[in-house]
Protein backbone atom coordinates (compact mmCIF):
# COMPACT_ATOMS: atom_id res chain seq x y z
CA UNK A 1 0.00 0.00 0.00
CA UNK A 2 1.36 3.15 -1.24
CA UNK A 3 0.72 6.85 0.18
CA UNK A 4 0.19 7.79 -3.83
CA UNK A 5 -2.43 5.12 -4.13
CA UNK A 6 -4.51 5.25 -1.41
CA UNK A 7 -6.64 8.69 -0.80
CA UNK A 8 -6.56 11.02 1.57
CA UNK A 9 -9.76 10.20 3.48
CA UNK A 10 -8.73 6.53 3.86
CA UNK A 11 -5.05 7.25 4.90
CA UNK A 12 -6.50 9.78 7.49
CA UNK A 13 -8.81 7.00 8.93
CA UNK A 14 -6.23 4.74 9.03
CA UNK A 15 -3.95 7.52 10.77
CA UNK A 16 -6.72 7.88 13.32
CA UNK A 17 -6.39 3.99 14.08
CA UNK A 18 -9.86 2.90 12.54
CA UNK A 19 -8.63 -0.64 10.83
CA UNK A 20 -10.85 -1.04 7.41
CA UNK A 21 -12.37 -4.47 6.50
CA UNK A 22 -14.52 -5.03 3.80
CA UNK A 23 -17.67 -7.00 4.34
CA UNK A 24 -17.76 -9.30 1.07
CA UNK A 25 -16.23 -11.96 -0.38
CA UNK A 26 -16.53 -13.25 -3.55
CA UNK A 27 -14.30 -16.14 -6.10
CA UNK A 28 -14.66 -13.41 -8.57
CA UNK A 29 -13.28 -10.77 -5.84
CA UNK A 30 -10.28 -13.14 -5.35
CA UNK A 31 -9.92 -14.55 -9.18
CA UNK A 32 -10.13 -11.15 -10.22
CA UNK A 33 -7.74 -9.20 -8.38
CA UNK A 34 -10.49 -6.90 -6.45
CA UNK A 35 -9.67 -8.08 -3.47
CA UNK A 36 -5.81 -7.19 -3.94
CA UNK A 37 -6.52 -3.87 -5.51
CA UNK A 38 -8.89 -3.24 -2.15
CA UNK A 39 -5.89 -3.93 0.15
CA UNK A 40 -3.16 -1.99 -2.03
CA UNK A 41 -4.99 1.29 -2.81
CA UNK A 42 -8.36 1.74 -0.42
CA UNK A 43 -6.80 0.10 3.01
CA UNK A 44 -8.59 -2.89 3.74
CA UNK A 45 -7.01 -4.87 6.17
CA UNK A 46 -9.42 -7.53 6.86
CA UNK A 47 -12.33 -9.44 5.42
CA UNK A 48 -15.36 -10.60 7.21
CA UNK A 49 -17.95 -12.70 5.20
CA UNK A 50 -21.83 -13.56 6.37
CA UNK A 51 -24.33 -16.16 5.16
CA UNK A 52 -25.97 -13.15 2.91
CA UNK A 53 -22.74 -12.14 1.42
CA UNK A 54 -21.73 -16.01 0.26
CA UNK A 55 -25.79 -16.36 -0.47
CA UNK A 56 -24.92 -13.76 -3.24
CA UNK A 57 -21.60 -15.16 -4.29
CA UNK A 58 -22.70 -18.23 -5.21
CA UNK A 59 -26.03 -17.07 -7.21
CA UNK A 60 -23.96 -14.52 -9.22
CA UNK A 61 -21.86 -15.36 -12.28
CA UNK A 62 -20.09 -18.21 -13.22
CA UNK A 63 -17.29 -18.12 -10.76
CA UNK A 64 -17.71 -21.38 -8.89
CA UNK A 65 -19.16 -23.77 -11.88
CA UNK A 66 -15.93 -25.63 -12.17
CA UNK A 67 -15.84 -26.26 -8.21
CA UNK A 68 -19.71 -27.30 -8.85
CA UNK A 69 -18.50 -29.86 -11.75
CA UNK A 70 -16.02 -31.32 -9.50
CA UNK A 71 -18.59 -31.52 -6.35
CA UNK A 72 -21.39 -33.38 -8.34
CA UNK A 73 -22.91 -35.64 -6.64
CA UNK A 74 -21.90 -34.62 -3.12
CA UNK A 75 -23.68 -33.50 0.11
CA UNK A 76 -24.62 -30.08 -0.53
CA UNK A 77 -24.03 -29.16 3.14
CA UNK A 78 -20.55 -30.58 2.59
CA UNK A 79 -20.18 -28.72 -1.05
CA UNK A 80 -21.01 -25.51 1.10
CA UNK A 81 -18.44 -25.67 3.42
CA UNK A 82 -15.37 -26.67 0.75
CA UNK A 83 -16.73 -23.94 -1.65
CA UNK A 84 -17.06 -21.18 1.32
CA UNK A 85 -13.73 -22.56 3.49
CA UNK A 86 -12.16 -22.30 -0.15
CA UNK A 87 -12.66 -18.73 -0.49
CA UNK A 88 -12.21 -17.94 3.31
CA UNK A 89 -8.77 -19.99 2.61
CA UNK A 90 -7.61 -18.06 -0.40
CA UNK A 91 -8.29 -14.63 1.12
CA UNK A 92 -6.65 -15.58 4.77
CA UNK A 93 -4.05 -16.16 2.26
CA UNK A 94 -3.83 -12.89 0.38
CA UNK A 95 -3.55 -11.09 3.53
CA UNK A 96 -1.07 -13.14 5.49
CA UNK A 97 1.24 -10.00 5.00
CA UNK A 98 -0.97 -8.00 6.84
CA UNK A 99 -1.39 -10.52 9.68
CA UNK A 100 2.11 -10.97 9.94
CA UNK A 101 3.18 -7.31 9.72
CA UNK A 102 0.74 -6.18 12.45
CA UNK A 103 1.60 -9.34 15.15
CA UNK A 104 -2.07 -10.92 14.53
CA UNK A 105 -4.28 -7.59 14.87
CA UNK A 106 -5.07 -7.54 11.25
CA UNK A 107 -5.09 -9.36 8.29
CA UNK A 108 -8.08 -11.60 9.46
CA UNK A 109 -10.98 -13.40 7.29
CA UNK A 110 -14.12 -14.14 8.87
CA UNK A 111 -16.18 -17.05 8.43
CA UNK A 112 -19.60 -18.14 9.99
CA UNK A 113 -20.79 -21.25 11.93
CA UNK A 114 -24.10 -23.03 10.33
CA UNK A 115 -26.58 -19.92 11.68
CA UNK A 116 -29.29 -22.82 11.96
CA UNK A 117 -27.12 -23.26 15.19
CA UNK A 118 -27.29 -20.27 16.36
CA UNK A 119 -28.95 -21.28 19.64
CA UNK A 120 -27.29 -24.66 20.34
CA UNK A 121 -23.92 -24.42 21.86
CA UNK A 122 -22.21 -27.68 21.37
CA UNK A 123 -22.98 -27.72 17.92
CA UNK A 124 -21.39 -24.61 17.52
CA UNK A 125 -18.44 -26.03 18.96
CA UNK A 126 -18.68 -28.70 17.06
CA UNK A 127 -18.23 -27.17 13.89
CA UNK A 128 -16.34 -24.03 14.82
CA UNK A 129 -13.19 -26.36 15.49
CA UNK A 130 -14.12 -28.17 12.41
CA UNK A 131 -14.17 -25.00 10.00
CA UNK A 132 -10.66 -24.01 11.97
CA UNK A 133 -9.55 -27.31 11.20
CA UNK A 134 -10.94 -27.14 7.06
CA UNK A 135 -9.07 -23.42 6.68
CA UNK A 136 -6.13 -24.02 8.25
CA UNK A 137 -5.11 -20.72 8.65
CA UNK A 138 -4.11 -18.98 11.74
CA UNK A 139 -5.79 -15.62 10.58
CA UNK A 140 -9.18 -17.03 10.29
CA UNK A 141 -12.09 -15.87 12.61
CA UNK A 142 -14.81 -18.23 13.25
CA UNK A 143 -18.03 -16.11 13.62
CA UNK A 144 -20.24 -17.17 16.37
CA UNK A 145 -23.98 -15.29 17.00
CA UNK A 146 -24.13 -13.64 20.45
CA UNK A 147 -27.41 -15.31 21.35
CA UNK A 148 -26.97 -16.50 25.15
CA UNK A 149 -26.35 -20.23 23.80
CA UNK A 150 -23.62 -18.72 21.89
CA UNK A 151 -21.79 -17.20 25.14
CA UNK A 152 -21.11 -20.72 26.11
CA UNK A 153 -20.16 -21.38 22.47
CA UNK A 154 -17.79 -18.61 22.56
CA UNK A 155 -15.47 -19.26 25.95
CA UNK A 156 -15.45 -23.01 24.92
CA UNK A 157 -14.23 -22.06 21.28
CA UNK A 158 -11.79 -19.35 22.52
CA UNK A 159 -10.29 -22.09 25.21
CA UNK A 160 -9.28 -23.75 22.61
CA UNK A 161 -7.21 -21.43 20.77
CA UNK A 162 -9.46 -20.70 18.66
CA UNK A 163 -9.58 -16.70 16.91
CA UNK A 164 -13.78 -15.42 17.50
CA UNK A 165 -15.50 -12.90 16.00
CA UNK A 166 -18.46 -12.33 17.95
CA UNK A 167 -21.23 -11.49 15.59
CA UNK A 168 -25.04 -9.89 15.81
CA UNK A 169 -24.53 -7.85 19.07
CA UNK A 170 -27.03 -5.48 19.29
CA UNK A 171 -27.72 -3.84 22.45
CA UNK A 172 -24.82 -2.98 25.88
CA UNK A 173 -26.03 -5.48 28.25
CA UNK A 174 -25.08 -8.37 25.81
CA UNK A 175 -22.03 -6.65 24.93
CA UNK A 176 -20.85 -6.60 28.37
CA UNK A 177 -21.54 -10.20 28.77
CA UNK A 178 -19.56 -11.07 25.50
CA UNK A 179 -16.60 -9.44 26.74
CA UNK A 180 -16.99 -11.62 29.80
CA UNK A 181 -17.23 -14.50 27.51
CA UNK A 182 -14.17 -13.51 25.78
CA UNK A 183 -12.49 -13.45 29.23
CA UNK A 184 -13.64 -16.12 31.11
CA UNK A 185 -12.15 -18.41 27.57
CA UNK A 186 -8.93 -16.83 27.68
CA UNK A 187 -8.56 -17.98 31.03
CA UNK A 188 -9.48 -21.42 30.08
CA UNK A 189 -6.88 -21.22 27.77
CA UNK A 190 -4.39 -20.03 30.20
CA UNK A 191 -4.96 -22.81 32.43
CA UNK A 192 -4.88 -25.37 30.05
CA UNK A 193 -1.07 -23.93 28.87
CA UNK A 194 -2.37 -22.26 25.31
CA UNK A 195 -0.13 -19.45 24.19
CA UNK A 196 -2.61 -16.89 24.60
CA UNK A 197 -0.53 -14.25 22.09
CA UNK A 198 -1.99 -15.74 19.25
CA UNK A 199 -5.80 -15.83 19.78
CA UNK A 200 -7.26 -12.57 18.49
CA UNK A 201 -11.13 -11.68 18.83
CA UNK A 202 -13.31 -8.83 17.71
CA UNK A 203 -17.22 -7.83 19.22
CA UNK A 204 -19.41 -7.28 16.16
CA UNK A 205 -21.16 -4.49 17.57
CA UNK A 206 -24.09 -3.85 14.95
CA UNK A 207 -24.95 -0.11 13.67
CA UNK A 208 -27.40 0.89 11.31
CA UNK A 209 -29.85 -1.74 11.63
CA UNK A 210 -30.27 -0.09 15.08
CA UNK A 211 -31.56 3.59 13.22
CA UNK A 212 -33.53 1.61 10.99
CA UNK A 213 -36.21 0.52 13.53
CA UNK A 214 -35.60 3.20 16.27
CA UNK A 215 -36.53 5.39 13.67
CA UNK A 216 -39.33 3.83 12.44
CA UNK A 217 -40.57 3.92 15.97
CA UNK A 218 -40.09 7.42 15.97
CA UNK A 219 -41.98 7.97 12.67
CA UNK A 220 -44.91 5.98 14.37
CA UNK A 221 -44.77 8.77 17.17
CA UNK A 222 -44.72 11.35 14.55
CA UNK A 223 -44.21 14.52 16.83
CA UNK A 224 -41.22 16.77 16.04
CA UNK A 225 -39.10 15.79 19.08
CA UNK A 226 -39.58 12.17 17.82
CA UNK A 227 -38.62 13.04 14.43
CA UNK A 228 -35.78 15.02 15.11
CA UNK A 229 -34.13 12.27 16.78
CA UNK A 230 -34.29 10.06 13.36
CA UNK A 231 -30.54 8.90 13.12
CA UNK A 232 -29.18 9.37 16.17
CA UNK A 233 -29.63 6.18 17.72
CA UNK A 234 -27.23 3.63 16.24
CA UNK A 235 -23.97 6.23 17.00
CA UNK A 236 -25.29 7.25 20.56
CA UNK A 237 -25.51 2.95 20.93
CA UNK A 238 -22.23 2.62 19.37
CA UNK A 239 -20.62 5.38 21.34
CA UNK A 240 -21.87 3.72 24.52
CA UNK A 241 -20.77 0.14 23.40
CA UNK A 242 -16.78 2.05 23.63
CA UNK A 243 -17.68 3.20 26.78
CA UNK A 244 -18.49 -0.47 27.59
CA UNK A 245 -15.26 -1.98 25.64
CA UNK A 246 -13.29 0.98 27.74
CA UNK A 247 -14.67 -0.27 31.35
CA UNK A 248 -14.08 -3.24 30.82
CA UNK A 249 -9.92 -2.95 29.66
CA UNK A 250 -9.60 -1.39 33.07
CA UNK A 251 -10.50 -4.08 34.84
CA UNK A 252 -8.09 -6.08 36.56
CA UNK A 253 -9.79 -9.56 35.40
CA UNK A 254 -8.24 -7.85 31.54
CA UNK A 255 -5.28 -6.42 33.19
CA UNK A 256 -4.33 -9.95 34.20
CA UNK A 257 -4.81 -11.41 30.69
CA UNK A 258 -2.95 -8.46 29.31
CA UNK A 259 -0.30 -9.59 31.16
CA UNK A 260 -0.11 -13.04 30.04
CA UNK A 261 -0.13 -11.86 26.42
CA UNK A 262 -3.82 -11.50 25.26
CA UNK A 263 -4.76 -9.27 22.45
CA UNK A 264 -7.76 -7.39 23.65
CA UNK A 265 -11.14 -7.76 21.64
CA UNK A 266 -11.68 -5.07 19.83
CA UNK A 267 -15.13 -3.41 19.09
CA UNK A 268 -15.83 -4.16 15.39
CA UNK A 269 -18.93 -1.55 13.65
CA UNK A 270 -20.71 -3.95 11.46
CA UNK A 271 -23.38 -3.19 9.40
CA UNK A 272 -22.33 0.51 8.36
CA UNK A 273 -23.80 0.58 4.97
CA UNK A 274 -26.45 3.46 5.16
CA UNK A 275 -29.91 2.25 4.66
CA UNK A 276 -31.89 5.30 4.47
CA UNK A 277 -30.67 7.97 1.56
CA UNK A 278 -31.27 10.78 3.39
CA UNK A 279 -28.43 10.25 5.77
CA UNK A 280 -24.48 10.58 4.52
CA UNK A 281 -23.76 7.52 3.03
CA UNK A 282 -20.35 7.83 5.22
CA UNK A 283 -22.26 8.12 8.59
CA UNK A 284 -21.08 5.41 10.41
CA UNK A 285 -17.80 5.84 9.72
CA UNK A 286 -17.12 9.20 10.17
CA UNK A 287 -19.30 9.20 13.37
CA UNK A 288 -17.52 6.22 14.72
CA UNK A 289 -13.66 7.49 14.67
CA UNK A 290 -11.55 6.53 17.26
CA UNK A 291 -8.46 4.35 17.91
CA UNK A 292 -8.59 0.70 18.61
CA UNK A 293 -11.65 -0.38 16.43
CA UNK A 294 -12.42 -1.95 13.49
CA UNK A 295 -14.99 -0.48 10.53
CA UNK A 296 -16.47 -3.71 8.53
CA UNK A 297 -17.75 -1.80 5.22
CA UNK A 298 -19.47 -2.91 2.08
CA UNK A 299 -17.73 -2.14 -1.04
CA UNK A 300 -19.53 0.79 -2.00
CA UNK A 301 -19.52 2.59 1.84
CA UNK A 302 -15.80 1.91 1.60
CA UNK A 303 -15.65 3.65 -1.86
CA UNK A 304 -17.53 6.64 -0.55
CA UNK A 305 -15.68 7.14 2.25
CA UNK A 306 -12.60 7.26 0.00
CA UNK A 307 -14.24 9.70 -2.50
CA UNK A 308 -15.92 12.45 -0.07
CA UNK A 309 -15.07 11.30 3.62
CA UNK A 310 -14.34 13.59 6.30
CA UNK A 311 -11.94 12.55 9.79
CA UNK A 312 -12.71 15.06 11.88
CA UNK A 313 -11.00 13.29 15.01
CA UNK A 314 -11.34 10.88 17.75
CA UNK A 315 -15.50 11.18 17.71
CA UNK A 316 -16.28 8.55 20.31
CA UNK A 317 -14.11 8.79 23.21
CA UNK A 318 -15.44 11.18 25.68
CA UNK A 319 -19.13 11.04 23.95
CA UNK A 320 -20.99 8.57 26.30
CA UNK A 321 -22.59 11.55 28.34
CA UNK A 322 -24.32 12.98 25.60
CA UNK A 323 -25.40 9.61 23.88
CA UNK A 324 -26.19 8.09 26.95
CA UNK A 325 -28.81 11.50 27.03
CA UNK A 326 -29.81 10.86 23.52
CA UNK A 327 -30.93 7.16 24.29
CA UNK A 328 -32.92 8.87 27.27
CA UNK A 329 -34.62 11.21 25.34
CA UNK A 330 -35.42 8.75 22.27
CA UNK A 331 -36.39 6.33 25.62
CA UNK A 332 -38.99 9.07 27.22
CA UNK A 333 -40.97 8.92 24.36
CA UNK A 334 -41.73 5.34 24.16
CA UNK A 335 -39.25 4.15 22.22
CA UNK A 336 -37.81 0.76 24.32
CA UNK A 337 -34.35 0.04 22.93
CA UNK A 338 -34.17 -3.24 24.92
CA UNK A 339 -37.36 -4.16 22.99
CA UNK A 340 -35.72 -2.82 19.71
CA UNK A 341 -32.18 -4.96 20.63
CA UNK A 342 -34.12 -8.31 21.65
CA UNK A 343 -35.84 -8.38 18.70
CA UNK A 344 -33.11 -7.11 16.17
CA UNK A 345 -30.96 -10.21 17.31
CA UNK A 346 -33.73 -12.42 17.03
CA UNK A 347 -34.66 -11.15 13.36
CA UNK A 348 -30.83 -11.49 12.58
CA UNK A 349 -30.42 -14.78 13.35
CA UNK A 350 -33.62 -14.97 11.10
CA UNK A 351 -32.06 -13.60 8.49
CA UNK A 352 -28.83 -15.35 8.34
CA UNK A 353 -31.15 -18.71 8.47
CA UNK A 354 -32.99 -17.84 5.46
CA UNK A 355 -29.92 -16.97 3.56
CA UNK A 356 -28.19 -20.03 4.21
CA UNK A 357 -31.26 -21.93 2.98
CA UNK A 358 -31.04 -19.75 -0.28
CA UNK A 359 -27.18 -20.95 -0.10
CA UNK A 360 -28.34 -24.41 0.03
CA UNK A 361 -30.52 -23.85 -2.84
CA UNK A 362 -28.31 -22.10 -5.00
CA UNK A 363 -25.84 -25.00 -4.38
CA UNK A 364 -28.16 -27.99 -4.79
CA UNK A 365 -29.33 -26.08 -8.27
CA UNK A 366 -25.77 -25.74 -9.41
CA UNK A 367 -24.53 -29.16 -8.16
CA UNK A 368 -27.46 -30.63 -10.64
CA UNK A 369 -26.60 -28.21 -13.47
CA UNK A 370 -23.02 -29.30 -13.48
CA UNK A 371 -23.59 -32.40 -13.05
CA UNK A 372 -26.26 -32.97 -15.56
Amino acid sequence: MTQSTVPAPITDLTGAGVSIWLDDLSRERLRSGNLAALVAERGVVGVTTNPTIFAKALSSGDAYDAQLTELAGSDVDAAVETITTDDVRAAADLLRPVYDATDGVDGRVSIEVDPRLAYDADKTVVVAERLWRTVDRPNVFIKIPATVPGLDAISRTLAQGISVNVTLIFSIERYRSVMEAFAIGLEQARADGIDLGPIGSVASFFVSRVDSSVDAALEKIGTPEALDLRGQAAVANARLAFEAYEQFVGTDQWRSLAASGAHPQRPLWASTGVKNPEYSDTLYVSELVTDGVVNTMPEPTLQAFADHGVVTGDTVRGTAGAARRTIETIESLGVSLVAVTDHLETDGVRKFEDSWTELLDTASAGLKAQGA
